[in-house]
């Protein structure tokens, strides 16, 4: 049987937030064919009937409704991320969201915003091209990077620039004239809000040849995209992005890049970062955090009354990460940034929050365990490997009140980290 410890981190970087059943589960059968079966799901997933994609009715030019529909799609993101039994797929979509980091501030768009999410699901586990081809076809990501504005008689650099800075290449890999040439590939790009989807207008399209990145040719969208992705450069980068949000904030072992970059598809690669040495402690992001702690405790964001699913979006805008509005195209921090006092006084008024909707079975899985035990009943409830003296000596005080302990817990800097 494999090490349960091992097999906890290997879940709590795979998932949201792995509930100790699952762990015992993977303790029976071992990493390799856990994490096979995470990134190969055996079954239909049933969270997916239970959080179906909203309809959402349409919007008169009202800001108070687009607003509204905004926050439903948000809503209903994080109830996906808790009811999905592919908590891997789901893991992973919120990461690529982080990646093509676009936001609902200036989309202004529940509809487009909705189909962003899809297309990040849609095309997450499979090969990086076929991902980029579809975003430099997402209307919310066209008009997030000012695309519908990139024409023959005005190029607009800034698609061009982030695709190859922060989408598929990285700094130094690329200079200011094929920033300037791969604006030109993508002029002609138009949306239509209304019916959701974008358009290649040839008026607006620059057809003359371009040179990028040392190619002469008739390039277009996926003219650009291919060659972006032709380039060694392109694997690495996302294997490193994908090493950073994962594995540890260290560099990644040469052997570990090398291996990762041959791999055809992102779920190939993924499983050969996870399986790796080298691993370090990452902070929880404040999504992670949260999502873990609802399907730890059982508790679904979808049933909560409206007040208190505000009171969750409160929380988490409050902690610095609401889905749809990561803060610039560079997408979210990383690491201590989330481990402010404001940001550990946010975890807790949350935590209250969570603890107080807890369901019975879950305090009384606690209150089973005799009241000295109790911490170590907390710590497997939460997959927490184990709490340090000086956390134990602020939870044991607790030990006789169920929902405080499980607050505390929740708010632990044991329980920050994955």
């Amino acid at each position: 049987m494999a090490d349960r410890k091992a097999l906890a981190h290997l879940l709590r970087r795979a998932t949201f937030g792995p509930t100790a059943e699952e762990v015992d589960a993977a303790e029976r059968a071992g990493a390799v064919a856990t994490l096979d079966a995470l990134l190969n799901p055996p079954t239909a997933d049933g969270g997916a009937a239970r959080t179906p994609v909203p309809k959402l009715p349409p919007v008169m030019n009202a800001k108070t409704e687009r607003a509204e529909q905004i926050r439903a799609v948000g809503s209903w993101w994080l109830d996906r991320m808790v009811q999905a039994e592919h908590q891997l797929h789901e893991k992973l979509t919120f990461f690529w969201h982080g990646h093509w980091a676009t936001s609902a501030d200036k989309v202004k768009s529940g509809p487009l915003m909705l189909g962003h999410q899809q297309t990040l699901a849609r095309t997450a586990l499979g090969d990086f091209g076929t991902m980029v081809r579809a975003m430099l076809r997402d209307p919310a990501l066209i008009i997030w990077l000012d695309g519908q504005k990139n024409t023959v008689k005005a190029p607009n650099e800034n698609l061009a620039r982030e695709l190859m800075e922060l989408f598929t290449l990285g700094v130094g890999h690329y200079t200011e004239q094929d920033v300037r040439e791969g604006a030109r590939a993508l002029t002609g790009w138009v949306v239509d809000t209304k019916t959701g989807t974008a358009s290649l207008n040839p008026k607006r399209h620059d057809a003359k040849p371009k040179t990028i990145l040392g190619r002469t040719a008739d390039l277009d969208a996926d003219g650009f995209a291919a060659l972006l992705l032709e380039q060694p450069a392109s694997p690495e980068f996302i294997a490193r992005r994908l090493w950073l949000r994962y594995c540890s904030d260290a560099p990644i072992p040469q052997p570990t890049l090398d291996e990762a970059k041959r791999q055809p598809t992102t779920a190939a690669m993924l499983r050969v970062l996870l399986l790796a040495d080298g691993h370090a402690e990452l902070v929880k992001q404040p999504v992670e955090w949260l999502a873990g702690a609802l399907r730890q405790l059982g508790l679904r964001p979808g049933e909560l009354p409206d007040n208190q699913r505000k009171q969750l979006q409160s929380g988490l805008n409050q902690l610095g990460q609401v889905p749809l509005r990561p803060p610039s195209v560079g997408g979210w921090p990383a690491g201590a940034a989330w481990l402010t006092t404001s940001a550990t006084q946010a975890r807790l008024k949350v935590a209250q929050l969570l603890a107080g909707k807890a369901p019975q079975p879950v305090l009384d899985r606690l209150g089973a365990a005799p009241q000295g035990q109790r911490v170590d009943a907390l710590a497997r409830l939460l997959v927490v490997d184990a709490f340090t003296d000086r956390t134990r000596a602020a939870l044991d005080p607790a030990a006789g009140d169920p929902r405080k302990l499980l607050a505390l817990g929740l708010a632990s800097p044991e329980y920050a980290i994955q």
